[in-house]
């Protein structure tokens, strides 16, 4: 029993000199885990506990790593850190407040920022026939979503072989090559779905003209140049001829 008794009590006083900091969140926080969007403000506030030395207990900010600068007054025993407006590079970013004298006593927030692609938009898009063209769509999300494609209405049938699609979960991408007339003017629509802010999508109007014959520039100058050429040879190979030609005149 005394034994007991003894494993406690060093066990209470080991506990009691387990240092400690805190860090509290506005909105509040599900475990290190908080949920925000983006143009929201977060308040964090990081706060010592009485196990602490009154000499040791200035504290300090670190953004995945990359020491925050705060004001001589914001440094003891209580700390506050305000993230206003809250931004898309904010997303899986990692808060931690220690202590300055001993880094092993600290505590961290994770920000987990939500956030809808960038469409409901429209586009007009005009492409010569046989010529290739790009359809662009910005996916990027959190929670990432899911994407159509769309045309006049219709589920876009991806296998005839008449489109290309990529998605990099950033940028998803619609190529039409070598557009025709008979196939590929018409209605298009990027269609994303997020489980947070539902459907969104961009449209395209598509309009294939018919080709324009440019002038072949090139091909034309190097034809003018072998003509001159030619003559300026003719000319000399006849020179004395036509040097007589026109002394005799």
């Amino acid at each position: 029993m005394k034994v007991l008794v003894s494993v406690v009590l060093l066990l209470l006083c080991c506990v009691s000199l387990i240092k400690a900091v805190t860090v509290k969140s506005c909105p509040e926080a599900t475990g290190s885990l908080l949920q925000t969007e983006v143009e929201e403000t977060v308040t964090l506030t990081c706060t010592t506990d009485g196990s602490i030395d009154q000499s040791n207990q200035e504290l300090q900010w670190f953004r995945n790593g990359a020491r925050v600068n705060l004001a001589e007054e914001n440094r003891m025993y209580r700390s506050s850190l305000c993230v206003q407006p809250v931004t898309k590079q904010d997303n899986g970013v990692i808060f931690t407040c220690q202590l300055k004298g001993d880094a092993s006593v600290n505590s961290s927030i994770e920000f987990d920022v939500q956030y809808p692609p960038d469409l409901n938009d429209t586009k007009q898009v005009f492409v010569e026939e046989t010529s290739d063209v790009v359809l662009s769509c910005d996916v990027r999300a959190n929670p990432p979503v899911t994407l159509v494609w769309k045309k006049d209405g219709e589920v876009l049938d991806l296998t005839t072989g008449s489109y290309k699609t990529t998605n990099n979960g950033i940028t998803a991408e619609l190529s039409i090559p070598k557009a025709k007339h008979d196939v590929h003017p018409g209605t298009y629509i990027c269609e994303v779905t997020s489980p947070v802010y539902g459907i969104m999508s961009r449209t395209f109007t598509v309009t294939v003209k018919d080709k324009v014959l440019r002038f072949p520039l090139g091909p034309t100058i190097a034809g003018v140049v072998v003509v001159l050429c030619t003559i300026v040879l003719a000319l000399i190979s006849r020179r004395d001829k036509i040097i007589k030609c026109c002394k005799r005149n």
